[in-house]
């Protein structure tokens, strides 16, 4: 059964979680994100946009988990495949206001989900789309790809590839080390870092693959 929203036990659950992350995000964009989960917990009861249910661990394994990529994220224009409701890049956008993240999905009630956030909390930066990845046509071509519990790196890549150029960068979020997913890497691709990452109050491995074009 889904829990009701407290909206203060949120703002200190992120709070104190920024905190340790170590990120300086302002009064306002906190505002956002705790909006943000509040408004997927409401339309999550109607449309199961996600598996999780109770507010509070939206906070830690939604918003948090996406947060720790922020350091990572140095573009200006970013598409996030596989978006689901916008994780991780809602709340990405929320913090990094000056790039521009297209929010990419297959469904339509979660690309409704979206656009009605960013309208209601005023999040300019993102452009939600819906569409399968292997049909997105960008132009011009995007700096980053990012995609969290998306596919494996090697479906991630084969489908991507046209998304960015030469220069582009790959980025996926995965749980353990993904060793046998990076052995099924394309030569066409390299494997520039794994990054653990810690995610405050979240059991479990979190993993980081940053990946460019050869």
């Amino acid at each position: 059964m889904s829990r009701t929203i407290n909206s203060a036990k949120l703002a200190d659950i992120l709070s104190v979680g920024l905190d340790k992350l170590g990120f300086a995000v302002s009064e306002e964009q906190q505002l956002k994100l705790v909006g943000y989960v509040e408004r997927l917990h409401k339309w999550n009861k109607a449309y199961n946009l996600t598996s999780v249910r109770d507010p509070e661990q939206m906070m830690v394994k939604h918003i948090l988990d996406s947060l720790t990529v922020k350091p990572f994220i140095i573009a200006n224009r970013v598409i996030d495949v596989g978006t689901g409701p916008g994780l991780p890049g809602f709340p990405l956008a929320i913090v990094l206001p000056h790039t521009e993240f297209t929010l990419l999905d297959s469904l339509g009630k979660r690309v409704r989900f979206m656009k009605q956030c960013a309208h209601e909390l005023g999040v300019d930066n993102v452009t939600p789309i819906h569409s399968r990845v292997e049909d997105h046509q960008p132009d011009p071509l995007y700096d980053v790809v990012i995609s969290r519990a998306f596919a494996s790196l090697k479906d991630m890549l084969h489908w991507c590839a046209h998304l960015v150029d030469s220069s582009g960068e790959f980025l996926a979020l995965k749980g353990q080390y993904p060793q046998d997913e990076i052995t099924q890497v394309s030569y066409h691709f390299q494997v520039d870092s794994v990054t653990a990452l810690c995610v405050p109050d979240l059991i479990g491995e979190r993993h980081l693959v940053t990946i460019r074009k050869v």
